[in-house]
């Protein structure tokens, strides 16, 4: 759409003159640049494409054998609660990695690679993996210091040789692409000698129309800043708006409805006392009652989740504490609660913000996550507060870029105290919602 108001004598017909230019002379000189990266596309296609290839493959290689190292030099820890039997997984998977990470290398090995080359990795690796074979076979049978030595003799050198060999394959690689890149740059130099004076002629046309491009740009990002800055102050009144909304609610919930309620158990309890033993009438007054009694419970736990009045009384540390596991009950999820660092305490508008934050990340956890248990992590750090919340469902995936309301709040809650919030892949599957907020926009001053 176009906002610039400049009517039909404005940027279009300056655009499309200069447009007009450009393609002439793009066309003009596109004969002469087709034929010298003709060649250029060639190399690149046959040498430097298929050295990146296979350098990646090479990089997957000697990560896996990274991973052997590290997992044998764990085996050999007497220290570590796994049986080295428990390892036999991890092996079989790497070994099926690695097997097929270099048949995919072969594909793109260099012509240059000799067979002796060949042969001499399909070698080593083939007997590294017959003595891993040899050294679980022992540890299966229960002779675990042996196999340890059998991993210190055997395996551990046959890893790092395998590794050094992989080392050198890139080092080649390199120098083949060393000795393309040489070439490639002649090709260029020969190419920017002749592009400087087709620059030239366009040079002129390119900045006028940039300037004037600019020029309307900055009009619009203009705009659209000050766009933005109204959204996020409007999306700032309306958090404001719905907690104040909310502690309304809560409040009336629990001082109307709540009193209410009590005083009919009240009644009632007096009415029970009042009636015989054997009355007939005694059993439904005390069924009312309890069901008073429950419902009474219930807007409690409503007035909670809707305001907790906890957070002005106790703090967010022990807010917390009630809410994680009351969440937990409610939703049936396994929720594993953590606290690290000297804790400072929270002032309640700021720790609101904080709860809410939470409070959204796990009803994303029961809704949308189809995870059976979360982990939040709280830590009080010298300059900051953290806060986590990480599952391990089915990830995080916005359809076709776009982002949730309640996502868009818990940025915004966090952009109010100054802080940021992440959310993205967990490291072993799932999200994770990172909250971090400055310590002096949280701690209750002069405490």
């Amino acid at each position: 759409m176009e906002t610039t108001g400049t009517g039909k004598q404005g940027p279009a017909r300056g655009l499309y003159l200069g447009l007009f230019i450009t393609v002439i002379a793009v066309l003009a000189y596109a004969g002469y640049i087709t034929r010298q990266f003709a060649g250029l596309r060639k190399l690149q296609s046959e040498m430097v494409d298929r050295n990146r290839k296979d350098s990646l493959r090479l990089l997957r290689i000697q990560n896996d054998l990274n991973s052997i190292g590290l997992a044998m030099r764990d085996m050999l820890d007497e220290n570590e609660p796994y049986k080295i039997p428990a390892w036999t997984s991890q092996f079989e998977r790497l070994h099926t990695d690695l097997d097929a990470a270099f048949k995919e290398e072969e594909v793109f090995a260099d012509a240059a690679r000799t067979v002796d080359q060949r042969r001499y990795l399909s070698q080593s690796l083939g007997q590294f993996w017959d003595a891993s074979d040899r050294m679980f076979a022992l540890a299966q049978n229960g002779d675990e210091r042996v196999a340890r030595e059998q991993i210190r003799d055997t395996l551990q050198p046959r890893q790092a040789t395998l590794s050094s060999a992989v080392s050198r394959l890139l080092v080649q690689n390199n120098e083949g692409e060393e000795q393309a890149a040489a070439r490639i740059t002649g090709i260029y130099d020969r190419v920017q000698r002749q592009l400087y004076g087709f620059l030239a002629a366009i040079l002129l046309a390119i900045v006028v129309t940039s300037l004037y491009l600019i020029r309307a740009n900055r009009r619009i990002f203009a705009h659209v800043a000050d766009l933005s800055s109204q959204r996020s102050e409007l999306a700032q009144k309306l958090i404001a708006t719905q907690e104040s909304t909310l502690r309304h609610i809560s409040r009336e919930l629990h001082d109307e409805f709540g009193q209410v309620l009590t005083a009919i158990g009240s009644l009632l309890g007096r009415a029970e006392k009042q009636l015989p033993q054997n009355a007939s009438l005694r059993a439904d007054v005390l069924e009312v009652r309890e069901i008073a009694q429950s419902t009474l419970n219930n807007i409690r736990s409503l007035s909670q989740a809707l305001h907790p009045v906890l957070l002005e009384e106790a703090g967010l540390e022990n807010t917390l504490d009630w809410y994680i596991p009351t969440v937990g009950h409610q939703t049936g999820l396994l929720l594993h609660y953590e606290k690290s660092g000297a804790p400072f305490p929270i002032d309640t508008v700021p720790g609101v913000q904080i709860y809410r934050v939470l409070q959204e990340a796990l009803n994303n956890v029961s809704r949308h996550s189809e995870a059976k248990e979360a982990w939040i992590k709280l830590r009080f750090g010298a300059n900051q507060l953290e806060m986590d919340v990480e599952d391990h469902g089915k990830g995080f995936a916005p359809s076709n870029g776009q982002t949730g309301i309640g996502l868009i709040a818990m940025r915004e809650r966090a952009g109010i105290l100054g802080g940021t919030l992440n959310v993205g892949p967990a490291t072993a599957g799932g999200t994770v919602v990172q909250l971090r907020i400055p310590r002096d926009k949280v701690e209750v001053h002069g405490e």
